[in-house]
């Protein structure tokens, strides 16, 4: 987002892992998908470099229909969607994922699909591809191609290409749900060589991000090797930066049936008052992410003046607030939040909070606090006027990341 032109809608990204190929350049038999890795199979470690991503919360893999044992002992316990089984070619394969996930309700709104045989996959590419399909139909990584291109007929040379518009694609590849499977469907039975061949086919505009040179494909038994040497190679882990963000914000206590609070519904006479649900809690964390990375803070991102923001729930002010922080590269590490009230008792709903939070900022729980202090009865928070909370996140960065201007 970052600027005040954005408009913001809910997003729900799916991803599709393509995983029903067999993979015969390999060779040794087993489809590389299952081959190990690092003492994984293949399979295992990308579905693990999706589940890392905070907004990846559906993960549906299509197999072969004679690998489901295969992909039952490959996946585990790893918290995925049902399997569909993949069809003769690719492009059927990716049609029965996406006819699939048509049929989620609610369906989602984008889709990354993704190679199984791509296990290296940084989270920065998938924050990219995010950010590009808020606003276009499709966006997809590449890297430029360094070497001089030739075309030849034969053994014959004839002529150069010009490498400066020329770009190596890679996966996962991102789209606007319902125009891809529009798209796919109206291309059925045609061989395409990746699914933005399908979106260029049907007059989509497809925009491109930069790849990274880690997401390299396995195909060949040298490509394995590599991916197997790149687990074992010493070295530092890389150098990190650390930044502190801080939320403070009040809302008045009114008569009503109840609030929320840190995400959690608790019942009663008193009812927080704001434009929004008025979730303090929340609202104090979401001015502390975007304060992690200098983003404003939650009037300029969701103004009170907006009747659409009228009675909205904080969970989407805090979602937003932690997609600005992965865009900019960073990784939130903990949250401590401070409620400051005469009034509900906090002690009971203080689990849920903490497990609210977490599952929202995909957390551990153990890196979540809330704590609730009084101001012993001095003050607006004192006398039952209102609530006050207060909260301070920190947030990593590689230490190259700046924050884009």
């Amino acid at each position: 987002m970052g600027d005040s032109s954005f408009s913001f809608s809910p997003m729900r990204p799916a991803v599709l892992v393509v995983a029903a190929g067999r993979g015969t350049r390999l060779g040794g038999g087993l489809p590389k998908q299952y081959r190990g890795l690092g003492g994984e199979p293949v399979l295992r470690h990308t579905l693990r470099a999706l589940l890392a991503h905070p907004l990846l919360r559906q993960v549906m893999v299509v197999i072969h229909p004679n690998d489901e044992a295969l992909y039952r002992d490959a996946v585990g316990e790893l918290p995925l969607l049902p399997p569909v089984q993949g069809g003769a070619e690719r492009q059927e394969s990716v049609l029965n994922g996406l006819e699939a996930l048509a049929a989620l309700d609610p369906a989602p709104t984008h889709v990354l699909i993704h190679d199984a045989a791509r296990p290296d996959l940084p989270i920065g590419v998938i924050d990219r591809l995010i950010g590009a399909t808020v606003s276009a139909p499709a966006a997809i990584p590449v890297l430029p191609i360094v070497d001089t291109v030739k075309r030849a007929d034969g053994v014959e040379i004839t002529g150069t290409e010009d490498r400066k518009t020329l770009f190596r694609a890679q996966t996962p590849q991102a789209f606007q749900f319902g125009p891809l499977l529009a798209a796919h469907r109206a291309a059925k039975g045609l061989l395409l060589t990746d699914d933005a061949a399908v979106a260029e086919r049907a007059g989509h505009k497809v925009i491109r991000v930069p790849g990274d040179p880690a997401l390299e494909k396995i195909t060949t038994a040298t490509d394995l090797i590599a991916a197997e040497a790149r687990r074992q190679a010493p070295g530092a882990p890389p150098q990190e930066v650390f930044r502190v963000g801080t939320g403070f914000d009040v809302h008045r206590l009114v008569p009503g049936d109840g609030m929320t609070l840190c995400g959690v519904s608790i019942e009663g006479t008193l009812a927080l008052s704001g434009h929004s649900d008025a979730d303090v809690g929340l609202h104090t964390i979401t001015d502390a992410l975007l304060g992690a990375v200098a983003s404003g803070d939650i009037g300029s991102h969701f103004p009170p003046t907006e009747p659409q923001w009228k009675g909205a729930d904080s969970e989407i002010f805090l979602i937003e607030a932690a997609r600005q922080v992965w865009l900019a590269g960073g990784r939130i590490e903990n949250v401590d939040v401070t409620l400051i009230c005469e009034r509900p008792k906090i002690g009971p709903h203080r689990p849920a909070m903490r497990a609210r939070i977490a599952t929202i900022l995909r957390l551990p729980i153990d890196r979540v606090s809330v704590k609730a202090t009084t101001t012993e009865r001095l003050g607006f928070p004192g006398r039952g006027e209102g609530i006050a909370a207060q909260a301070a996140v920190s947030v990593a960065f590689p230490k190259a990341v700046t924050r884009r201007s």
